[in-house]
């Protein structure tokens, strides 16, 4: 990462990043997401023992849901992919001030329609509950809670936003660690007021409610500082610069139109899971979160990484680096993907059975979400893979190409969970369509990419699949060797479950690293 030098404008130096500057700085996000992962792990157990399962809980649920809905359509896929690209452009071709105003009139414009949205929500929340919570409206106490927890959560869409803001201007700057730690807050936010406030209220339960807000305000104050290095506070200024504004908003309008397909595809998902057996819905929770784990800590960091990098080439007219970066981008996913998919495939049970299974928690449960893992983790690759291809297009301002190719293969998905659904394979099924769906995604994003002319496979890619394919089937081997029957892992304690699995994990890593060296491979490759 570079220093923290004020921004200077087009002719800075920081931040720009060669192939050793993304791998740093993907480790660096990828060990503060690892870090928030971590605490949200403990914050579903610390909430799951001390407030179990209730109407109070399913009120806080349900309210807590409505702003990260938005939150994920404005503030963070859709934002992000059409801000980073624009303040990348005039970061490199104007002077600072016009990035100020852009970076104030963005603000100005993000902050003031939330605010709107925000006050009409808290104010007329008793009547916009009716249709959310229509299940509640047979129980006032339960109703009126759920009212009162809407109003309290909401405001978090606004200060989230605004933090969505200063994580993408960080973001644009080689400042990744401070963006990817900030989710951490909201964890110990949760896990504070669970065990500290949560006592002395006559309703626990708001507890959590009261937890999000105050996540709010701490994320946004806590980049602060960090912008205020930059000379880049984003000090709300309307009408400083209307046509950055414009085109963002420009941009984000397709991108928004993908992420609402998606939300409205994980809701079909949760309806047809509804239909299955009970538990089927809970079987695919467990099954994403093991999942999102290598998912949110890898992907997603290479990806938010690679999105600035990408977008300055493209501002400097480097089509050369463009390519190098997607490929170096892609290869460092299939070093991390295939190992990881490994790894789900073949330690399903005995992962699940050391951090889920309990009396709550029953053998049957354990089988069940360990065949919804599996489905999901064969698409493991195609999912990192759509993480670091869509940055190709966004960083070139092109939004609608990824929403055409999403929307085909969120169509796919719906159509395959159908088939699987009538065919009896119940949430395995839902699982796998997501995974196969994921291929058609990241298929049609590769071969656009390549259609286009801004990304061609760079030389000694057979070597490298012979290495990579290599060290996985010979770590392969020892994990399912090692891992001997999950039967057995329901016999021993916690603390022998942990140890064993650790030492899993750790084995099989140093395997796959030990071959991949013997091969030729060495981190030269990729820190160049």
């Amino acid at each position: 990462m570079s220093s923290d030098q004020p921004a200077t404008g087009p002719s800075e130096s920081p931040g720009q990043t060669s192939s050793e500057g993304l791998l740093r700085s993907s480790g660096v996000t990828g060990s503060m997401t690892l870090i928030s992962r971590v605490l949200g792990l403990v914050r579903d157990i610390v909430i799951a023992r001390l407030f179990g399962t209730s109407d109070a809980t399913d009120a806080f649920f349900l309210a807590n849901k409505i702003p990260n809905f938005m939150r994920r359509l404005f503030a963070e896929g859709a934002f992000s992919q059409a801000f980073v690209p624009i303040l990348s452009e005039y970061r490199s071709q104007k002077p600072l001030e016009a990035v100020q105003n852009l970076i104030g009139a963005t603000a100005a414009s993000l902050g003031g329609f939330l605010l709107i949205i925000t006050l009409l929500v808290v104010i007329a929340a008793p009547y916009l509950a009716v249709p959310i919570a229509y299940g509640f409206t047979d129980e006032p106490e339960k109703f009126a809670l759920f009212v009162q927890m809407l109003r309290i959560t909401f405001p978090y869409l606004l200060l989230i936003s605004l933090t969505a803001l200063c994580s993408a201007i960080l973001n644009s700057y080689g400042r990744f660690a401070v963006p990817a730690l900030t989710p951490a807050l909201l964890n110990v936010s949760l896990i504070g007021c669970s065990v500290l406030l949560a006592p002395y209220l006559r309703q626990p339960e708001l507890a959590l409610a009261w937890a999000v807000l105050i996540a709010g305000f701490a994320q946004l104050l806590f980049q602060l500082p960090f912008l205020a290095r930059l000379r880049l506070v984003p000090v709300p200024r309307p009408n400083r610069d209307k046509e950055g504004v414009s085109r963002i908003k420009q941009l984000m309008l397709p991108a928004l139109f993908g992420v609402s397909v998606s939300q409205i595809n994980l809701l079909l998902d949760t309806v047809i899971a509804s239909l299955l057996v009970t538990g089927s819905v809970s079987w695919l929770y467990y099954s994403d979160r093991l999942m999102e784990l290598p998912l949110g800590t890898f992907g997603i960091a290479i990806a938010i990484v690679v999105l600035p990098s990408l977008s300055r080439h493209h501002a400097e007219s480097s089509s050369e680096a463009f390519s190098e970066t997607l490929d170096w981008a892609l290869r460092l996913v299939v070093l991390i993907a295939m190992p990881a998919t490994i790894g789900l495939l073949v330690l399903a049970e005995p992962l699940l059975i050391t951090l889920f299974q309990n009396q709550n928690f029953p053998v049957e449960d354990v089988v069940s979400s360990a065949g919804s893992l599996r489905a999901y983790a064969v698409g493991l690759l195609a999912f990192m893979g759509v993480k670091i291809f869509a940055p190709g297009f966004y960083a070139r301002q092109d939004t609608t190409t990824p929403v055409r190719i999403g929307v085909i293969a969120m169509s796919a998905n719906m159509v395959l969970n159908l088939l699987f659904y009538l065919g009896g394979w119940a949430h395995v099924g839902l699982a796998l369509a997501t995974s196969l769906a994921a291929y058609l995604n990241a298929g049609g994003l590769l071969l656009m990419l390549k259609r286009s002319g801004v990304f061609r496979l760079h030389p000694g890619w057979p070597r490298f699949l012979f290495q990579v394919l290599l060290a996985n089937v010979i770590m392969m081997i020892f994990v399912f060797y090692g891992s001997g029957s999950w039967s057995e892992w329901l016999e021993w304690s916690v603390l022998e479950q942990v140890v064993r699995l650790i030492f899993l994990v750790l084995a099989g890593i140093a395997i796959y690293l030990a071959v991949l060296f013997a091969t030729g491979m060495r981190w030269s490759q990729f820190n160049r």
